[in-house]
């Protein structure tokens, strides 16, 4: 992997980088580039989420699957895209969702770095993908270094919130053990995507729920408008 590790990350990522299983993804992926493999996001983007919230400044975390696959889509940052670029379903879903949850106009930008610099940490569970394929790169050795991630969030002692959406998100939080029985909130839907969207998603209040805790717990609110 070339991208570089944000040093707040360091001391929970730096053993999970030292496995054979880490060193064979980086291979694989530099192969697969050097082969002509288009990859999103592209090289120097894909520990965006990392940079743009510190471990020690993560309030809340929204867990994603993987990187969009279209051309300019993936920034680094689960459910995002570039000013301009049209809105994916699913983040119209999330927009209308939290227009309904707090009373606020729908940002007419998929730019959620206004997020993360609040601390939100928008994270995917695998960090690439190839053009046009989408979970082309899930089982590839992302999983372990995105586990990593969560659980240092986890393992702190200060109350974060944890927004789990669709059963792999939900998953992925049942192999972290210390997110069982600590002093976080967990917030599970269904996923934001059109096709469950009404099964719960919609009506959720994940929002509302996540600044209601975070101020209960003197940690300050979000402004989710804020983008």
């Amino acid at each position: 992997m070339t991208d570089h590790v944000p040093a707040s990350w360091k001391p929970a990522l730096d053993p999970v980088l030292a496995t054979a299983e880490a060193r064979a993804l980086g291979g694989w992926l530099r192969a697969e580039e050097d082969g002509g493999a288009v990859v999103y996001p592209p090289r120097g983007t894909r520990l965006k989420a990392l940079e743009l919230t510190p471990l020690d400044k993560v309030k809340v975390v929204i867990l994603g699957q993987d990187p969009y696959h279209g051309p300019g889509q993936a920034m680094g940052l689960s459910f995002s895209v570039p000013e301009g670029v049209k809105l994916p379903p699913s983040l119209r879903n999330i927009y209308k969702e939290l227009a309904a949850d707090l009373g606020v106009d729908a940002p007419a930008s998929g730019d959620l770095t206004g997020w993360a610099r609040q601390g939100v940490l928008l994270l995917n569970n695998t960090l690439t993908v190839e053009q046009g394929q989408a979970g082309s790169h899930a089982g590839r050795g992302w999983d372990a270094i995105t586990d990593a991630c969560v659980a240092a969030v986890a393992a702190r002692d200060v109350p974060s919130v944890f927004i789990l959406w669709g059963s792999h998100a939900q998953a992925k939080a049942k192999r972290i053990a210390e997110l069982k029985g600590g002093p976080h909130l967990v917030v599970e839907s269904p996923h934001p995507s059109p096709l469950s969207a009404h099964r719960g998603f919609f009506g959720s209040k994940p929002f509302s729920r996540a600044n209601e805790f975070l101020t209960q717990h003197g940690r300050g609110k979000v402004d989710w408008a804020a983008l």
